[in-house]
């Protein structure tokens, strides 16, 4: 099984929280919503609104993580997916204030240690990979011109948080997936 039931959980959490937390942002590209006069009157939750985000968003991200997860198993070690609550919380009372900067870690994976720095390496760098296939994948669909009008905004949308997601995690900063790749790459080079 590649996720346990506690970890699928945290995975449903994690993308409901997610797509509340965008779906202000992406309302405006959501191609699939049902334009109802009466829900727009009487001011209901804009479920489309959170679907449409939770779709475009929380895939980027939890295949990000499962990209960790995958490489660290496949070298023989225990990874467990974990929503972060707090940065959930976080990214919440963020949006709620209207912060024009959202920055939280909405996931993790947590790895047993006993891995060389270059199997380290290559796990940190599994969930940047992942992103960079979504990117460059979803941006040939859209140069194919083989794909419906109606899903446009939606494969753009998903090409540029990939292009993000990657670049922001490949920086060398303490922390981030890159700073783990280059630290691991120098252990084992020197």
């Amino acid at each position: 099984m590649i996720l346990s039931p506690l970890e699928m959980f945290d995975a449903i959490v994690m993308s409901l929280a997610i797509g509340f937390i965008f779906m202000s942002y992406f309302s405006r590209f959501n191609t699939f919503r049902r334009h109802n006069y009466y829900d727009i009157h009487r001011r209901r939750f804009p479920w489309h609104d959170l679907w449409f985000s939770a779709a475009l968003v929380a895939p980027a991200i939890l295949l990000h993580e499962m990209g960790h997860k995958l490489v660290a198993v496949s070298f023989g070690m225990e990874a467990v997916f974990n929503a972060s609550y707090f940065g959930l919380m976080l990214g919440i009372f963020l949006k709620l204030i209207g912060s024009p900067f959202l920055f939280f870690i909405p996931a993790y994976v947590s790895i047993s240690t006993g891995g060389t720095p270059l199997q380290f390496s290559a796990i940190a760098f599994a969930g940047p990979f992942v992103n960079l296939v979504l990117w460059l994948g979803s941006a040939y669909l859209l140069k194919s011109g083989k794909i419906s009008r109606k899903y446009i905004p939606f494969l753009f949308l998903t090409s540029k948080i990939n292009m993000i997601l990657f670049i922001f995690n490949m920086l060398p900063i303490p922390g981030f997936d890159g700073s783990k790749v280059f630290a691991g790459l120098f252990q084992a080079l020197f």
